[in-house]
């Protein structure tokens, strides 16, 4: 099928992280994104594996320019004019700095769909202020979602802060982009990570109103049993989310607790001798014996995997999520997939 953003001229001024990913979500759906790189390699994209192993640059075209120096600024300025968008992660001013802020651009390109990729935002207290996924999740309030009661909060995967930013950056662009084509006016997407990903715990907060995260009532996320992650035999970690009635129903009945009403699933009072239970069951057997047993059921249940164990699970490889080059390296196959739309005559 011909890819959904074909046709669709996109520079990328590069960057770590966040941007480059956005680009790449737009490069995978077909999008011609032109990435103008540094001379040198950037410190922290060498220790992550350097240029040459950078999946972030996937199905790109890549222009090296020296942006001090007036005539790479220029060439840089001639892609802008002929590009349907532009994404950019510098610290706010530096764009306009160099003369290719959006009012620059807007003078020869006023269609053009400007995305800025930034932690903080182009406004706010933090605006000039460094940081990073960390520091970003942290001021969200969802990383203290991620403790356990009186325990600190653990370091999410990258793709919770930066990774969600990319997304709601891709998402924006794509929006404004749509928008162009009918009024002929670009935008200014400002992709800040804080606001993305604040705006995707919108679960998060709506399970909060009801006093069930975040407070001093015992939460089924954190407290009981059947939401945790839980040790094997062999030092392998297994998944629980049996959150409704018929699902926790169907994991009491497989794990043989006959004595156990499901009736009784928000009874909190139970929940702690009941999760000892559970921890004990579940750590006298190895993670496969839990696989075996569990995996495929309406239990909602999850084995633990290494990135090489995920690549290799039968679902992602029927799925062809992960791709594996011939050096052992694990990339991430494009998403979301299309087919087409069924015709009934």
């Amino acid at each position: 099928m011909r890819p959904t953003l074909t046709g669709v001229r996109v520079v990328e001024f590069e960057g770590i992280g966040p941007g480059p990913l956005a680009g790449r979500m737009l490069a995978d759906m077909g999008a011609e994104v032109t990435v103008i790189a540094r001379p040198q390699e950037g410190a922290l994209t060498a220790k992550f594996g350097g240029v040459a192993d950078n999946p972030l640059r996937r199905g790109k075209s890549v222009v090296s320019l020296n942006l001090k120096h007036a005539d790479s600024r220029a060439d840089a300025m001639a892609l802008v004019a002929a590009a349907d968008a532009l994404i950019e992660g510098n610290r706010p001013g530096v764009m306009e700095r160099l003369g290719l802020g959006p009012a620059d651009c807007a003078a020869l390109n006023p269609k053009l769909v400007y995305g800025r990729m930034t932690g903080w935002g182009q406004t706010g207290p933090l605006a000039q202020a460094a940081g990073h996924d960390l520091n970003y999740v942290a001021l969200t309030g969802l990383l203290s979602l991620s403790a356990h009661r009186g325990e600190r909060p653990i370091v999410p995967p990258t793709v919770v802060g930066d990774a969600a930013g990319a997304l709601g950056l891709a998402f924006g662009m794509v929006c404004a982009l749509l928008e162009a084509r009918t009024s002929g006016r670009g935008r200014v997407v400002d992709g800040a990570i804080v606001d993305v990903l604040t705006m995707l715990g919108s679960i998060a907060f709506w399970v909060r109103s009801s006093g069930q995260l975040d407070g001093a009532n015992p939460s089924p996320f954190h407290d009981s049993p059947f939401y945790d992650v839980y040790a094997c035999a062999d030092g392998g970690f297994i998944t629980l989310g049996a959150l409704e009635p018929q699902f926790y129903a169907l994991l009491l009945d497989k794990l043989g607790f006959t004595d156990v009403n499901p009736a009784a699933q928000y009874d909190q009072s139970a929940w702690p001798a009941l999760k000892q239970r559970f921890t004990k069951l579940f750590v006298s057997y190895p993670r496969a014996h839990w696989c075996e047993l569990l995996e495929g059921s309406d239990v909602c249940f999850a084995p633990v995997l290494s990135i090489a164990e995920a690549a290799a699970h039968p679902h992602n490889v029927a799925r062809k999520i992960h791709r594996v080059l011939p050096r052992g390296a694990v990339e991430a196959a494009g998403a979301p997939r299309y087919s087409a739309l069924a015709v009934y005559v």
